[in-house]
């Protein structure tokens, strides 16, 4: 496992391409200026040792120290062993639904990206906390493990899209299912389910199924997103506004929110609907509950003993520039001689 000191100093990489823009000007100016004076056949034979390649050779050289100074700056350090942690907090899995509808633009930017904020800013508010990560649609997918790793949360929730799950639909009684197995019967914590949706093509038998969940000691909460007036489906292709999804008569698919699904189902579950258009009511009453829950004690490993390793990126970057420095923008005699491409015979 690894961690960066410094991230910040990665934004130093930005004068690589500034280099590569100014080191391209300046050889078509040397070209274009060049011309004025003298033609390729005369020019070659006034500096027969002038070589392009090299000139390029070196300022690879000169971009791959910056390179790995800038690393060397940053500091990546590596954990050297495991330990195994006791901490506090509770479980929670988020269920996103990532069906086609959540696409819908009725919400800024549309209802995924929405969901995805909510989840996001929940998670950077837990403490030692577990969370895991199902994703639904016409079938249901995990998408991260229950884990004390929240960066790799955020991680994987940004991933999340549509074209993860192989079949559209709402299959929201197997991701409830399939929350089941995230949690670990064997410890005593507090385990929520919090499921983001707009509530569309959900089925009959979901009360049932989540009152089953709670009988289990789950506590479910269901955030809802989009408008009860609705919108069109946009259709993508490569990035690339196609058009909106329409029904077998050719009429565009206008897709709303039932919150009316999604109370239901926190009902059942003894949880609680909350309207997720405005991001930051879901996230402080969510924040609120879990900061207020009973912790328990659980045991985690995470690496430890992390140790610099800046010093071998600061040796090769060195290293880079002191090659670009013995390297001289005159053709070497010795390649001259070897002529690869037989350049030399083509002059004669």
């Amino acid at each position: 496992m690894y961690r960066l000191e410094e991230p910040i100093y990665f934004y130093l990489l930005a004068i690589i391409p500034i280099m590569i823009v100014i080191f391209l000007l300046v050889l078509w100016w040397k070209k274009r200026t060049q011309r004025k004076f003298s033609n390729p056949d005369l020019l070659e034979k006034l500096a027969p040792n002038s070589s392009t390649f090299k000139s390029i050779l070196k300022l690879i050289m000169l971009l791959l120290g910056i390179a790995f100074l800038v690393i060397s700056l940053v500091n990546p350090k590596m954990g050297s062993k495991l330990k195994t942690v006791k901490r506090e907090g509770v479980d929670i899995v988020f269920a996103l639904d990532v069906s086609r509808s959540m696409l819908a633009e009725d919400i800024a930017p549309n209802r995924l990206e929405k969901a995805k904020q909510i989840i996001s800013k929940i998670i950077n508010k837990l403490g030692s906390d577990r969370v895991g990560i199902i994703i639904y649609a016409g079938n249901s997918y995990p998408l991260l493990p229950i884990t004390t790793d929240h960066a790799a949360a955020n991680m994987f929730l940004q991933n999340a899209n549509p074209d993860l799950v192989s079949s559209q639909g709402t299959a929201i009684n197997e991701a409830l299912e399939l929350a089941k197995t995230y949690y670990n019967n064997d410890e005593q914590t507090n385990r929520y389910l919090i499921i983001i949706s707009d509530g569309e093509d959900h089925q009959e038998e979901t009360k049932q199924v989540a009152q089953n969940l709670t009988n289990d000691g789950v506590k479910i909460y269901t955030i809802g997103v989009g408008t009860e007036k609705g919108g069109p489906i946009p259709m993508r292709l490569n990035g690339s506004m196609i058009g909106y999804k329409k029904d077998n008569k050719g009429e565009t698919v206008i897709t709303q929110r039932k919150p009316e699904v999604l109370k239901d189902i926190a009902d059942a579950a003894d949880g609680k609907y909350i309207d997720g258009n405005v991001t930051e009511n879901p996230v402080k009453e969510i924040s609120e509950i879990i900061a207020n829950a009973q912790k328990s004690e659980f045991e985690t490993t995470q690496f430890s003993d992390y140790k610099d390793q800046f010093q071998w990126f600061l040796a090769i970057g060195i290293l880079f520039l002191v090659l670009d420095i013995f390297l001289f923008d005159k053709k070497t005699k010795w390649l001259r001689k070897v002529d690869l491409f037989n350049e030399e015979k083509a002059k004669k």
